[in-house]
C-alpha cells in the first residue's frame, strides 16, 4: 500500500451551505437547519452562526440562547442526497475509486491519476472549482499517504481549505496532536487511554503494544498503529464493496407514545419501508430486530428474532418485530422506535411455488412501482391512513449508513 495518495474531501457546513445557495436571502447570515418535527436539534449551522457557538446537536432553545438572531431553516433531505450525489459523480471525473463516506465527505484514491493531473494538489484546485462552479458550494480537502490522515488533513483548515501531510510530516504533525483528534478515537476511548497516560498521538505510537493488546484485544493493535499514522485500509468504491448485512429504519416520534395501537402503526410503517428496499434489491433475511428507545432516550431495548425461513414481505417483517413486542413490558412512553432485517440471503426474484404466495408477492410488487412512480405510500396499508396521524411518511433523518447509490441510498423526505 506504500506511494499511494488519498484525499478526503469533506463539505462545508453542507446542509446549511446548501439551503444559503438556494435562498440567496440567507447568504452571510447565521442560519440552522432544523428537522420538521416538534422535538428538533440543530442538524447544521452555518460558519455564521458557529461564530456565535452554535453546534450540532443544540436543542433550538440552547442555540437562540447562543444566537439570538439566528434563523432557523427546515432541513429539505432530498436536496441534499441530491447534491451529495451530483458531487460524487464530480469526483469520479478524477478517479474511479471513490468511496463515499458520509452524505458530506469521500475518500479517493487519486494515485492512478497523477500522471494525468500531474499532482494531487492540481486534482484538488480542479475538484473546488468545479463543485463551486456547479453549486457554490466550499469544501475542505486533505491530502496524504491513507485515509487515516488525510481524514484528519481535511479538518485542519476550515473552511475551503486545502492540507497536504506528506510521508516525511506524519511523524512531527502526530507528536503533539491530541489523539481525539484521529477518526475512530471517540470520546470514551480517549478516556481510557488517558487512564494509561496516553493523550497525543505520538505517546500513543510508542506505548507498548501488548499492553494496548491486553486492555483492548485486537484493537489496541489497530490503535498502536493508528498512533503511527499507519492506515493500510483500502478506498473501496460502491461496487467493490462488501454485501451490506441488514437493511433497517428508524423514526424520532414528534411525541411520546404509549398506547399499543399506534405503536402498532408505527411499527406497520416501519416494516413496509423495510420490506420494500429489501424487495428492490432481491435481499430476503431470517432475522428481524425491534429497537425502542424510552422517552428519557438515555434508556435503549433492542431484542432481535431469528425466523425458521427467509423473508422480504412486509407484513411478515411486522408480524415478527410485533412477536417481539408481545415479549416486552414497556417500562416508559416511547420516543423511537426501528425495525431492522438482518442474516441476509441475496439471490433472484422467483415467485413462490404455492398460489397464496404468488399472490401476495404480485401485490406488494405492484404496491411497490406505484410507490416507486408517484411516491412512498402513494398506495399503503389501511390502518396507515389513520386521519388522526398526519406525520408525514418517509424517513426524516439521513442515516450515517446513506449512500448515493445501491441499497443504502434510503429514500427521505
Amino acid at each position: 500500500m506504500s506511494g499511494r495518495v488519498i484525499m478526503h474531501v469533506d463539505m462545508n457546513a453542507f446542509f446549511a451551505s446548501v439551503e444559503q445557495q438556494h435562498d440567496p436571502a440567507l447568504r452571510g447570515k447565521p442560519i440552522a437547519v432544523i428537522g420538521s418535527a416538534a422535538r428538533t436539534v440543530i442538524t447544521t449551522a452555518s460558519y455564521e452562526a458557529r461564530a456565535f457557538g452554535v453546534k450540532t446537536g443544540m436543542t433550538v432553545w440552547q442555540a437562540q440562547q447562543k444566537c439570538p438572531q439566528i434563523i432557523l431553516v427546515t432541513g429539505d433531505n432530498r436536496k441534499y442526497t441530491y447534491t451529495s450525489a451530483r458531487i460524487v459523480e464530480m469526483m469520479k471525473q478524477f478517479t474511479p475509486l471513490v468511496e463515499v463516506f458520509s452524505i458530506d465527505e469521500a475518500f479517493l484514491d487519486v494515485t492512478g491519476s497523477l500522471s494525468l493531473y500531474s499532482s494531487a494538489e492540481r486534482i484538488a484546485f480542479l475538484l473546488k472549482a468545479e463543485i463551486r462552479h456547479h453549486f457554490g458550494l466550499t469544501c475542505s480537502i486533505g491530502i496524504a499517504p491513507n485515509k487515516l490522515l488525510a481524514k484528519l488533513a481535511s479538518e485542519m483548515k476550515k473552511p475551503d481549505g486545502l492540507t497536504v501531510i506528506k510521508p516525511d510530516d506524519v511523524a512531527p504533525v502526530l507528536e503533539t496532536l491530541p489523539i481525539k483528534e484521529l477518526c475512530g478515537i471517540g470520546a470514551k476511548m480517549e478516556c481510557q487511554l488517558n487512564l494509561l497516560g496516553i493523550r497525543t498521538c505520538g505517546e500513543l505510537g510508542r506505548y507498548p503494544v501488548d499492553r494496548l493488546m491486553r486492555k483492548f484485544g485486537i484493537v489496541g493493535e489497530k490503535l498502536h498503529l493508528m498512533g503511527q499514522g499507519i492506515d493500510d485500509s483500502p478506498v473501496v468504491p460502491h461496487e467493490e464493496a462488501e454485501e451490506v448485512k441488514s437493511v433497517g429504519h428508524s423514526t424520532t416520534l414528534e411525541h411520546d407514545i404509549e398506547d399499543r395501537r399506534e405503536i402498532l402503526r408505527w411499527l406497520l410503517q416501519l416494516s413496509e419501508m423495510v420490506g420494500r428496499r429489501a424487495r428492490r434489491y432481491n435481499v430476503w433475511g431470517k432475522t428481524v430486530t425491534l429497537s425502542i428507545r424510552y422517552a428519557d432516550f438515555d434508556t435503549w431495548v433492542g431484542r432481535q428474532e431469528t425466523l425458521p425461513h427467509h423473508i422480504n414481505q412486509s407484513d411478515d417483517i411486522y408480524r415478527a418485530a410485533v412477536a417481539i413486542l408481545d415479549t416486552l413490558v414497556l417500562e416508559q412512553p416511547v420516543r423511537l422506535l426501528g425495525v431492522r432485517l438482518s442474516n441476509l440471503r441475496y439471490e433472484s426474484n422467483q415467485l413462490p411455488l404455492f398460489e397464496e404466495e404468488r399472490k401476495k408477492v404480485l401485490l406488494a410488487g405492484a404496491m411497490d412501482q406505484v410507490n416507486d412512480r408517484f411516491g412512498d405510500f402513494a398506495v399503503t396499508f389501511g390502518s396507515l391512513l389513520d386521519k388522526e396521524r398526519r406525520q408525514e411518511k418517509g424517513s426524516h433523518v439521513i442515516s450515517p449508513a446513506w449512500r448515493p447509490e445501491g441499497i443504502r441510498n434510503v429514500d427521505v423526505k
